[in-house]
């Protein structure tokens, strides 16, 4: 991404990783933030951007998206890409690992050509962190809105061929009981991509056994996986119960308040922390667009759902078909639902998912030498502006 000339920003309300700041100014430059202070910092030939005492952030970061802006990753398309990361730039978003279905390894294979290309190209939206592959190993008894005919369990001999044609793959979600599934989760760790445990049926114990061959993450908690279930006479905690009880295992959320209630927000925050818990808009192409009937995954060949009560649903309305859900909307929900602070609310959309991701050394706080990514909101965490690598991608207000 080419680097204009550098910018500050005045009159901000600063949220660092510790507190917030007023009457901060910040100055960006080669893509970077070089200084943050209260008052005015004296760099000549900057762009002012008056932030009129609103809240300034780092940007945030998604870490499970499929779509929005009418396109899904799954078009396999660059222009998909692009439109999409456009999109959700208007939103707050400055990171995305753009999310996969269940789908043949073909498909798997060109969307990795795709992303490359994508990536080259992407210069006017949220910036790319690297694939989720989100299936196809999963339990048809957990599989959501994903298309049962691609889901099988772990191949050896597939998921070596996946990862070795592309370095761009980051995490993939699996669900842990398949046979398999434990060589599959020391093959991702032994390769630097991060392991989810996702649309799965395991029990407790197959969870902590997860833990211990690589797998870290709950992919979308409560969403398509196991509670609590009896076997005969005797009750097995699930999927849920093992993420709570498993300190050391990060959870992330759909926070669009339909998919969780906020009684389930309040829980998650309550018993894992925004330390352990990212927000995620798991938004398919219907996010920042009408109601209406939709598809979810490849435009010609995905499933039709339709989307209403401010969500996408199948058809027969039997089970949900992803979210519409924008960056904004999950951190408005969080204070506004949850009644998590601020400060915390936005610690799961920037400083978590980045150390989930590997990326705290370069993204997810306002601090001085980390990537210049930053959104400005006011108090209804209504975006004002984006910036992606210390450029104006979105601005709903004209910089002075």
């Amino acid at each position: 991404m080419e680097h204009n000339k550098p910018i500050k920003i005045v009159n901000a309300t600063a949220i660092t990783p510790q507190r917030m700041i007023k009457e901060c100014c910040i100055v960006l430059s080669d893509g970077k933030i070089l200084d943050i202070g209260t008052g005015n910092i004296d760099v000549p030939g900057t762009l002012v951007i008056d932030a009129q005492g609103q809240f300034v952030g780092p940007g945030f970061i998604d870490l499970h998206i499929h779509g929005g802006g009418g396109h899904d990753f799954m078009d396999n398309t660059v222009e998909a890409y692009l439109a999409i990361a456009e999109c959700h730039a208007r939103f707050g978003t400055t990171s995305m690992c753009p999310t996969t279905l269940t789908a043949e390894k073909e498909d798997l294979l060109k969307t990795l050509s795709i992303y490359e290309e994508a990536n080259r190209q992407n210069q006017n939206g949220a910036q790319f962190i690297g694939l989720h592959l989100e299936g196809p190993y999963f339990a048809v008894s957990q599989r959501g809105a994903q298309d049962p005919k691609y889901i099988r369990n772990p191949d050896p001999a597939e998921y070596q061929e996946i990862l070795a044609s592309s370095p761009h793959i980051r995490r993939w979600s699996a669900a842990p009981e398949l046979p398999g599934a434990m060589a599959f989760g020391r093959y991702l760790r032994s390769e630097g991509v991060l392991a989810a445990v996702a649309h799965t049926d395991a029990v407790y114990e197959d969870v902590v056994a997860a833990v211990e061959n690589g797998y870290s993450l709950a992919t979308h908690l409560y969403s398509s996986m196991s509670g609590v279930t009896r076997r005969a006479c005797f009750r097995y905690a699930g999927v849920i119960e093992a993420a709570y009880l498993i300190d050391e295992m990060d959870v992330e959320i759909i926070a669009d308040g339909v998919h969780l209630p906020t009684p389930l927000l309040k829980m998650v925050h309550k018993f894992k922390g925004a330390h352990r818990t990212a927000l995620i808009t798991d938004a398919m192409r219907g996010a920042g667009m009408p109601a209406g009937e939709s598809v979810l995954g490849n435009k010609e060949t995905g499933l039709k759902v339709i989307i209403e009560d401010g969500v996408a649903k199948l058809p027969d309305r039997s089970s949900f078909a992803g979210s519409v859900a924008t960056a904004d909307r999950l951190v408005r929900n969080m204070v506004q639902l949850a009644g998590v602070n601020l400060l915390e609310a936005i610690q799961m959309i920037t400083t978590t998912p980045a150390r989930i991701m590997g990326l705290q050394d370069r993204k997810g706080s306002l601090t001085i030498g980390k990537d210049a990514d930053l959104v400005i909101f006011d108090e209804g965490i209504n975006i004002r502006h984006t910036l992606v690598g210390g450029n104006v991608v979105y601005q709903s207000q004209p910089a002075s």
